[in-house]
């Protein structure tokens, strides 16, 4: 589909920018910025902000959605969760969001070095907040027990699509209930932790698809939601069926305040930590 006169993408800033990258690339981390090809990615890098995506930069699994490599992944860097913590020293970050590929080829799926990238990230920058954005870790409830005994200050997981359109644009071993479920055992491990949710529309689903993936999201005990656009990363993703108009995404946030979230960012380049401090804020001093 052509894309519309709505449909505007920064280009990506100088100055801080360039040594955000720098800096990473010294300390030899990834960001999904890059690997998922994030339209904010400029916007966020110039105001010193990015989302660091720890073990490696290749996914066991295969979503027909996301740009990020595929295969087999290399072996855990056990110094890797120290170096994060030293870039977002360097960097300045105040509200630091880390996510990562899914390592359905380890044991924990990596809970156990998410939770030690936290309590690095803590240690060495005692002021900073933290936000990780998990895998579904197969629901298993150790693995899940592991991030949240690390304190990060909220849990974000992602269900990503309309239930009806999850077997088409994920991998076979996610699942809209399953992620669901990890949402609820959260919650149930930690009635006080802030969880978070995002979807992307603009694949085929209907607006009350939608409407009820927001509901199911709600009641599932996540008070932050974010909805975006589905933009084609590459040729060999699923292409995009329907481009939204901007009122439309303000339908959508009214829609989420409505049903009670205590925020809502929906918008065309909405993405999972978009605005992620603002929302952080509004429910912890508000």
């Amino acid at each position: 589909m052509k894309k519309p006169e709505w449909i505007r993408s920064n280009l990506p800033g100088f100055g801080e920018f360039k040594n955000v990258r720098l800096i990473l690339k010294n300390l030899s981390l990834n960001t999904v910025c890059e690997s998922a090809l994030c339209p904010n990615l400029g916007r966020c890098w110039a105001e010193k902000s990015a989302t660091i995506m720890i073990m490696g930069n290749i996914c066991t699994r295969n979503c027909r959605f996301c740009s990020v490599k595929k295969g087999k992944p290399q072996p855990l860097d056990k110094e890797e969760p120290l170096r994060v913590a030293k870039a977002i020293n360097e960097l300045k970050i105040e509200y630091a969001v880390i996510t990562s590929v899914t390592r359905d080829d380890l044991d924990d799926g990596g809970a156990g070095h998410f939770a030690e990238t936290v309590k690095r990230i803590k240690e060495i920058n005692k002021d900073v907040k933290v936000e990780i954005l998990i895998p579904d870790f197969n629901l298993k409830t150790l693995s899940l027990k592991k991030v949240i005994e690390a304190k990060p200050d909220v849990i974000a997981h992602n269900v990503e699509v309309v239930e009806r359109l999850t077997k088409i644009v994920r991998d076979k071993r996610a699942g809209y209930e399953k992620s669901l479920e990890v949402l609820r055992k959260i919650k149930e491990i930690d009635q006080k932790m802030i969880t978070k949710s995002s979807i992307m529309v603009g694949l085929g689903e209907e607006k009350e698809e939608i409407i009820k993936t927001m509901e199911d999201i709600k009641n599932a005990g996540c008070e932050i939601i974010t909805i975006g656009q589905y933009l084609q990363p590459t040729r060999k993703n699923l292409p995009v069926v329907k481009y939204y108009k901007p009122e439309e995404f303000k339908e959508f946030e009214k829609i989420g305040y409505d049903m009670g979230f205590n925020f809502v960012a929906s918008g065309i380049f909405v993405r999972s930590s978009y605005r992620a401090k603002e929302a952080y804020l509004k429910i912890k001093f508000h």
